[in-house]
C-alpha cells in the first residue's frame, strides 16, 4: 500500500471508484456462475468483473486491458493485487465475457450499480460503456451494434490518419445499407488495410483501436453465427 500511495494519487480516477464502491455485491450476484470445490480455484469474480469495468472505461480489447494491468499500478491497484503480483491470460477474461456471463439483464444491473455511481461523481464522463459478450447495447448505452462498430472503425481509422494522412486512399469504401452483416464486412476489411501496414500498426495508439475493432467483430460474428443455427 505504501508504494500504491506513492504511485496513485488520491485524486486518481480509479482510486476514487474503489473508495466510493463497495465491490461484494458482484460477488453476491455471481455466486452461482463458479464452482468453488471443482478443480482448481477461479480468479475472484470480483477482480474479473473489475477487469470488464477496466475494459469499459478505458476502451481497450481483452488482450489490451490484460497488457496495459501488467505495468499500470493504478490498473494493479484498482484490481486489489501487490505490484509484483502475475495478470491473467487474456484468453480467460474473453471466456469470462462469453461463457461465465451470458446473461445480459445481470450484467447490465452489475455495471449499472458502479457506472452509474461514478457518472452521478462524475469520475467518468462517457454513458458508452458496452460491456457483454456480444457488445450490444446496456440499457444506459442507446447504441445500435451497427453504430458501435461504425465508431470504432472510425476510431480506427482517425488514429491511422494521425500517422499517414495519405491512408485515406487505401481504405474501402463505407457501407450504403443498414445490414449489420455489411457492416462487419466493411470494418474486417479496415482491419485488413491496417494489418498490410506493418509500420502503422505498431503504433500504440493505433494497436489498441485496431484490437478492439477485432473484438467486437468477432464477437458479433459469433453472435450471427448462433442466431442463424436454430441447434445453437
Amino acid at each position: 500500500m505504501a508504494i500504491y500511495d506513492i504511485v496513485v494519487p488520491k485524486d486518481n480516477m480509479l482510486r476514487q471508484i474503489i473508495e466510493l464502491v463497495d465491490f461484494s455485491f458482484v460477488l453476491e450476484e455471481l455466486q452461482n456462475k463458479y464452482c468453488l470445490d471443482n478443480g482448481r480455484n477461479a480468479v475472484p469474480p470480483i477482480r474479473m468483473f473489475k477487469y470488464l469495468l477496466l475494459k469499459s472505461i478505458f476502451d481497450l480489447s481483452d488482450v489490451d486491458v490484460v497488457e496495459r494491468s501488467k505495468y499500470d499500478m493504478s490498473f494493479k491497484y484498482f484490481l486489489d493485487m501487490a505490484p509484483e503480483d502475475p495478470v491473467i491470460n487474456s484468453s480467460s477474461l474473453t471466456k469470462f465475457r462469453k461463457l461465465r456471463l451470458q446473461d445480459i439483464s445481470l450484467l447490465d444491473m452489475l455495471i449499472q450499480k458502479t457506472v452509474e455511481i461514478a457518472l452521478e461523481k462524475e469520475l467518468i464522463k462517457s454513458k458508452s460503456i458496452i460491456v457483454d459478450a456480444t457488445h450490444t447495447k446496456a440499457r444506459y448505452n442507446q447504441k445500435s451494434s451497427k453504430e458501435i462498430l461504425m465508431e470504432k472503425s472510425k476510431l480506427v481509422r482517425k488514429a491511422v490518419y494521425q500517422i499517414d494522412e495519405k491512408m485515406k486512399g487505401k481504405f474501402p469504401p463505407k457501407t450504403t445499407t443498414n445490414e449489420l452483416e455489411d457492416e462487419i464486412d466493411y470494418c474486417r476489411k479496415v482491419i485488413e488495410t491496417v494489418d498490410a501496414e506493418e509500420t502503422i500498426r505498431e503504433y500504440p495508439n493505433v494497436k489498441a483501436k485496431l484490437n478492439v475493432l477485432k473484438e467486437i467483430v468477432e464477437d458479433h460474428h459469433e453472435q450471427l453465427r448462433y442466431s442463424n443455427d436454430p441447434d445453437a
